[in-house]
């Protein structure tokens, strides 16, 4: 690996460190070399604080090595004011000479500006150094600006015979229907903390009573969200709790309660496009979807999916609801603790 790549790498690296916390802004690492050695490095923490590159700035003790250095980013440096200062003004007037870029900003705002100004400026620009990894850790980001969705994620567990669920009308109602381990179910509420969202469905709602939050990881709880067309999912239920946000989309309009807020979709169309676009325009950047069987079939069906995650427990059922039926690219297959997790891609 050359010295632009391995030090890609680091940013990439240390970019993952913000996962949770700084959605809908990208996840950004920087790292400063002087000489071959590592003398600043920065990872933008959350949502309005400092970016990557400010902090790896503030991060060298020696200033004057700067005018000497490499400054190594992921993803291009902004060159309009948000929230904060434009990073492509800084890189210039702390007298960096060169720049190593992973990906270009597909934010309109951005969008080979930034590149442009460095170049102006007179600074000497690398751009694409490990592109589609730099791609990849920002694919959510990537999506919604590129697709106007969040990112899509369908997760579900099954059987090794193929079932979701036990027969609710059969003579095993009331058994237990945990298809997983314990490592699974940790790295499940471990995924939850990485999402802005998380979605089920009304019979989900009412079955399993989910609370749809983080109890076997440490993070953030997700955006809670549950489809109760006619408004009748009894207030009682986990989701209503008040402990966190939650939207409803319903086609029976109610006032807000607590934490709860009643969204009004047309259940005359397709939902699924109607919840996308919703969450849109509430800057949710991913949402991964936990059930019920009928809507992941939505979302499978409609195409509007990016990642499938398939959970697979010892246990057989014998009979109940089969799981859904999923075409995609296979990008992982793994075992964990004799349970088994495979990831699809949409193609």
């Amino acid at each position: 690996m050359d010295s632009d790549k391995k030090y890609m790498a680091r940013c990439l690296e240390i970019a993952r460190a913000g996962a949770g916390f700084v959605a809908p802004n990208p996840l950004v690492g920087c790292v400063i070399v002087h000489d071959d050695r590592i003398i600043g490095e920065g990872f933008h923490h959350k949502f309005g604080g400092a970016h990557a590159e400010v902090l790896a700035i503030e991060s060298v003790r020696n200033k004057d090595l700067l005018s000497n250095s490499t400054l190594y980013v992921n993803l291009e440096p902004c060159s309009h004011y948000g929230k904060t200062p434009p990073c492509a003004n800084l890189i210039v007037n702390s007298k960096i000479p060169r720049v190593v870029i992973g990906q270009k900003d597909p934010n309109p705002k951005v969008n080979g500006n930034g590149i442009r100004f460095l170049e102006d400026a007179g600074l000497t620009v690398t751009f694409g150094v490990l592109e589609e990894d730099a791609k990849q850790i920002n694919v959510r980001f990537n999506t919604f600006i590129e697709k106007k969705r969040p990112f899509v994620i369908l997760k579900w567990a099954k059987t090794l015979d193929g079932f979701i669920d036990i027969d609710r009308n059969g003579p095993n109602r009331g058994a237990d229907n945990w298809i997983t381990n314990a490592r699974l179910k940790m790295l499940v509420h471990k995924w939850r903390t990485e999402e802005d969202a998380i979605l089920i469905g009304t019979n989900t709602a009412l079955n399993d009573n989910p609370q749809l939050n983080v109890r076997e990881w440490v993070g953030r709880n997700p955006l809670r969200l549950v489809i109760d067309e006619f408004g009748q999912l009894p207030e009682s239920l986990n989701v209503f709790d008040g402990t966190q946000n939650t939207i409803a989309y319903t086609g029976n309009p109610k006032t807000f309660n607590s934490n709860v807020e009643y969204c009004t979709l047309d259940f005359n169309l397709n939902i699924i496009p109607q919840i996308l676009n919703d969450l849109y325009t509430r800057s949710i950047q991913s949402v991964i979807v936990e059930g019920g069987k009928e809507l992941l079939e939505g979302f499978i069906e409609s195409g509007l999916w990016d990642e499938a995650r398939i959970l697979t427990g010892r246990k057989v059922f014998g009979s109940g609801l089969l799981g859904p039926n999923i075409e995609g690219i296979e990008i992982s297959n793994d075992i964990l603790d004799s349970n088994y997790l495979k990831v699809f891609k949409n193609c």
